[in-house]
């Protein structure tokens, strides 16, 4: 971890590679890292950040905030969590063993799609007998064109690194998922130093704790072109940040059937003539898919379903 002189009043810009609370740890474009903290009493930045920062003795000060090209965040009544910033992919892991949440699952895949970030989903755990049923359940996301990618981590390390390695080379993925899926796993795959990282982060903000419960960023090369971002798993996700008439054109198997409907602001519950519930007749949407935008849509009105 690099220190920047006391007499250092040069702004300089940097990537900000892990957080919590008021402590960030800055990267500068050479490589070096810094323990910096916002001025003013709010703190705005996100992982994948790039800011410009001017040192203080052996630390530094975020002074300005560059612009962002997206960000991704999930938000309840209550609060807003943003995972990362400046993304150029999102990866939703699940697994085959524990059994995944479809509900989870898709509200990762309607954030990314609200963010306009692509999205992919990763299926671990393909040597466990559960495969065939986490197949068959992610079949409606193959069918409505969501990539699918199935490794075994943690059996067949190589075969994963071939199916992993093309996708993420030269860009920054952000892996979301629960905790069990096996997002350590593929860190320690695809970063053989993310310890040192971790370790060298944790020296940095003097408590390993810090690293545990926050987002951290993982170059994949010494050429620092391709980086792994990780993110704390979730138990909820809220998307209160939607609006209910637009929850439709974020669901692909919806979107078109939408169109179709009457009513220009159909709600999909009752109408007659709604493109959504024949297409649903019809099973070109899934059960479980039209129970999941009902529960969304009862989330963001505030209402009976």
């Amino acid at each position: 971890m690099s220190k920047a002189g006391s007499g250092d009043t040069e702004t300089r810009t940097g990537l900000v590679v892990s957080g919590f609370g008021r402590h960030y740890i800055v990267e500068s474009d050479a490589g070096e890292r810094i323990t910096c903290h916002p001025r003013g009493k709010k703190s705005l930045c996100v992982v994948g950040d790039r800011v410009r920062w001017q040192a203080t003795g052996d630390e530094g000060v975020i002074e300005a905030l560059e612009p962002r090209r997206n960000l991704l965040f999930r938000q309840d009544e209550w609060k807003t969590k943003a995972f990362a910033a400046n993304l150029d992919q999102v990866l939703v892991m699940v697994a085959s063993e524990p059994v995944f949440s479809e509900s989870q699952l898709a509200r990762a895949l309607i954030a990314a799609e609200s963010a306009g970030i692509e999205v992919s989903i990763l299926l671990n755990k393909t040597d466990l007998p559960q495969i065939v049923a986490a197949r068959a359940r992610l079949q409606p996301y193959l069918d409505m064109g969501y990539r699918v990618l199935e490794v075994a981590l943690k059996t067949q390390p190589e075969a994963s690194r071939a199916v992993l390695g093309p996708l993420m080379d030269q860009r920054a993925s952000l892996v979301l998922g629960p905790s069990g899926t096996g997002k350590s796993t593929l860190i320690n795959l695809l970063a053989p130093d993310a310890r040192a990282q971790v370790g060298e982060v944790s020296q940095a903000l003097n408590s390993g704790r810090h690293t545990t419960t926050s987002t951290q960023w993982y170059w994949l090369d010494a050429e620092r072109r391709t980086g792994l971002i990780d993110s704390p798993g979730f138990q909820e996700f809220g998307l209160k940040q939607i609006d209910a008439q637009n929850l439709p054109g974020l669901m692909p198997d919806l979107r078109d059937a939408a169109t179709q409907c009457r009513f220009y602001n159909c709600t999909h519950r009752q109408e007659p003539n709604c493109g959504v519930r024949e297409a649903l007749a019809r099973g070109e949407i899934s059960e479980s898919r039209y129970r999941i935008y009902g529960e969304i849509r009862q989330e963001l009105e505030g209402t009976r379903w």
